[in-house]
């Protein structure tokens, strides 16, 4: 029996002022990739940790996001000024992305704030040097140079303009828990741990 194909939907534009209700709405409909079933509770496109960034000008950042690592902006919730958002969503590869704007008044600080993070944000993605690059001619600086790590990945570490740091790296050698503990011992030893 021949299944028939279902109709593609038109893509529509990014919600730049949306609620968080009508960019749920507009991520239920997005076309994705089969997944395991979620547990309930858990809306779809989303996994069970999802990073929430505090960020001194949010709507900035969302536009500086899908230059730097092509992140789809799926809405955005002004406050009632207009002038902060109390909360933005991204999608960034398969993985969701949260925003909102600093609040002092109510404990949310940023990393300028804070004089820095404690936080780095991983992505794994197909071409490390390729995503590196693209992240560094957005304006994000190197706070680590890409190179080849003991632990089978290409690795490196960016600072994006807002004070948040991303490690962005590629899987190159699968090595057994032997061969990372003896690329380990080598790397130290040489005195080049990250490598």
């Amino acid at each position: 029996m021949a299944r028939s194909k279902a109709k593609s939907r038109p893509k529509s534009k990014p919600a730049r002022h949306a609620t968080p209700k009508a960019a749920a709405k507009r991520m239920a409909t997005t076309k994705r990739p089969p997944v395991a079933k979620k547990a309930k509770g858990i809306p779809p496109g989303f996994g069970t940790l999802t990073a929430h960034l505090v960020v001194e000008g949010a709507a900035d950042a969302m536009d500086f996001y899908k230059r730097a690592f092509g992140a789809e902006d799926l809405g955005r919730a002004p406050m009632p000024d207009g002038r902060k958002l109390m909360h933005g969503l991204m999608k960034v590869g398969d993985s969701m992305l949260m925003l909102v704007d600093v609040f002092e008044e109510m404990g949310m600080k940023g990393p300028k704030a804070l004089g820095g993070s404690g936080v780095t944000l991983h992505m794994y993605v197909p071409d490390a040097d390729a995503a590196f690059k693209r992240a560094l001619d957005a304006g994000c600086s190197v706070a680590m140079p890409i190179a080849d790590m003991f632990w089978g990945d290409r690795y490196g570490k960016i600072k994006d303009p807002f004070g948040h740091e991303w490690s962005i790296a590629t899987k190159i050698k699968d090595l057994s828990p032997a061969e990372m503990e003896a690329a380990m011992k080598a790397a130290f030893a040489a005195g080049k741990p990250g490598t």
